[in-house]
């Protein structure tokens, strides 16, 4: 069984919204118990992986319907695939990146509304829980 928390990624000064996402974790009976180090990977990981995925689905060219070629003209890109573009990323060294650039004070991280600030600290997400990750941005002449 598996718990689904909801994902927001937020950047500072940036007027538009991101969109939210969903992302499975092993559930421990109602509620899963983790270090935030633990939880930061669990993400990296299953983005990782859908990155891994979405790029295989790139591959192939698409028939678009005129629904999506709206949806993309209003969003910017009307995308029918067809490229082979083969980024290599490797998990554990994307893990590594993201753990350090919270350690570095790159991002923020709060579960559900509450911020986090040690990797090593217990954090207790429920199927409900929202997780956001705050990338900060340095103030240029600073």
């Amino acid at each position: 069984m598996t718990t689904e928390i909801t994902i927001e990624a937020k950047v500072l000064g940036q007027r538009r919204p991101s969109p939210s996402w969903k992302v499975p974790l092993p559930d421990a009976g109602g509620g899963a118990r983790l270090c935030l180090r633990d939880l930061i990977t669990e993400v990296v990981l299953a983005e990782v992986s859908a990155f891994r995925e979405r790029q295989e689905g790139c591959r192939l060219i698409q028939v678009l319907t005129s629904g999506e070629i709206a949806e993309g003209v209003e969003n910017g890109k009307v995308d029918p695939g067809g490229r082979d573009i083969q980024q290599v990323v490797e998990p554990q060294a994307a893990v590594t990146t993201a753990l350090q650039a919270f350690e570095d004070g790159l991002y923020l991280v709060f579960v559900d509304g509450e911020q986090q600030t040690a990797l090593d600290r217990e954090v207790f997400v429920q199927p409900d829980s929202r997780l956001a990750f705050v990338r900060l941005t340095a103030l240029a002449g600073g």
